[in-house]
């Protein structure tokens, strides 16, 4: 009786699991379709010179999506997962379509430091875009006057050590009329350096993202303007076409900021990096009793020394001002660990409670946001 029970249960299984094969590959073929679709939108955007990411667009299909799974009896937040994945890949597919070309009489562009990744990504956003693009790094710069000969944009992406050397002793005899940026992180020197270099139309940007993103849509590239923005008001549309917004600082408050953003944070992780090699800890061990968020915190960490420690040593070092701002960290850091050895718990919670009325809004906002990494996390999770 039990074997006969087995396999009618088999049988039942083995042909449920067909039916939901089949729906799987149904699914295959709407996606393949919906992909096709969004690369016919991407060639309509780059005739037209549109910018791949629309914001409201996204936001306005979401929502519909959202209202007509509810009432589907779907969870909203299922079908808004599988839309923002879809998306997502949507926007890499765009990029090979190319992008308009907003400024057709520029003349060639020169990439200093372009054999550099966050080189490399800008010459290909580029190219992609029409333009002609020439690469001059550190063994080049004997044939520099014909490289920059007819140049209207010079970017310079070089370590952030050198970019004023760099600055200071090769970019003062460029075309009148070119454009002088640089993708540095930090803002204030390389700005103020620029602008000593060259007369001629002058910009700060900072790409918040690393050159390892497909897609510049929903990125962030900061803004800091220096001379005659008339003249590179075009490039900061090329810039929105590709999908990233620009966001507007004061090069002195933009670095501020950098030293509690980049500074500060990647110096933490350092040190807890540092910490977890000298105790020899076992990470297949600590990987097995993780959670989800200690699995993304620990993920954080093993990205950072993944990358090329040249340029985490320039991000912290850059800034005398980070020294500050790391020294406010280790004193507080000093004055929790008191608590802790005291006992004073009741001063730990009053603390908590002090920081969280700080953060206000962005305390349960930051919540949701992270609810849904951490379930991403837990998913790819084998075994």
């Amino acid at each position: 009786m039990d074997k006969l029970m087995n396999e009618k249960t088999t049988a039942d299984l083995d042909n449920l699991r067909n039916l939901i094969d089949g729906v799987d590959q149904q699914l295959l073929h709407l996606l393949r379709k919906r992909l096709d679709l969004v690369a016919q939108v991407g060639a309509v955007k780059h005739a037209a010179g549109v910018p791949i990411y629309a914001p409201q667009r996204e936001a306005t299909m979401l929502a519909k999506r959202r209202d007509e799974a509810k009432n589907m009896n779907v969870s909203p937040q299922l079908i808004e997962d599988i839309l923002r994945r879809l998306m997502r890949e949507s926007y890499l597919n765009e990029k090979e379509v190319g992008f308009k070309q907003i400024k057709q009489d520029l003349g060639h562009v020169v990439v200093v430091g372009g054999q550099g990744k966050l080189g490399q990504l800008f010459s290909q956003m580029l190219v992609l875009s029409g333009y002609k693009v020439k690469s001059i790094d550190k063994n080049d710069w004997h044939d520099a006057a014909a490289i920059f000969d007819g140049a209207g944009l010079v970017i310079v992406t070089v370590p952030i050590n050198v970019t004023c050397e760099v600055i200071r002793d090769k970019l003062t005899q460029l075309p009148e009329n070119c454009i002088l940026a640089d993708l540095t992180s930090i803002k204030a020197a390389p700005l103020a350096a620029m602008l000593a270099a060259h007369k001629g139309p002058v910009i700060g940007l900072h790409p918040m993202f690393g050159p390892d993103v497909g897609s510049l849509a929903k990125q962030v590239v900061v803004v800091c303007h220096g001379r005659h923005a008339e003249a590179y008001q075009w490039l900061l549309q090329q810039i929105e076409i590709w999908g990233a917004r620009i966001v507007e600082a004061q090069a002195e408050k933009h670095d501020k900021a950098m030293q509690l953003v980049q500074a500060m944070r990647h110096f933490s992780t350092f040190v807890y990096g540092v910490n977890l090699c000298k105790e020899e800890a076992d990470i297949d061990n600590l990987l097995q009793f993780s959670s989800p968020i200690y699995r993304l915190e620990l993920a954080m960490v093993g990205r950072l020394f993944a990358q090329d420690p040249e340029l985490y040593a320039d991000i912290i070092f850059a800034q005398p001002g980070s020294q500050h701002a790391i020294s406010d960290y280790l004193d507080n850091y000093q004055d929790a660990l008191t608590m802790l050895q005291t006992g004073n718990r009741q001063a730990f919670v009053e603390q908590f409670q002090r920081v969280a009325q700080w953060f206000g809004d962005f305390a349960p906002q930051f919540q949701h946001e992270s609810r849904a990494m951490l379930q991403s996390v837990n998913d790819m999770k084998v075994g």
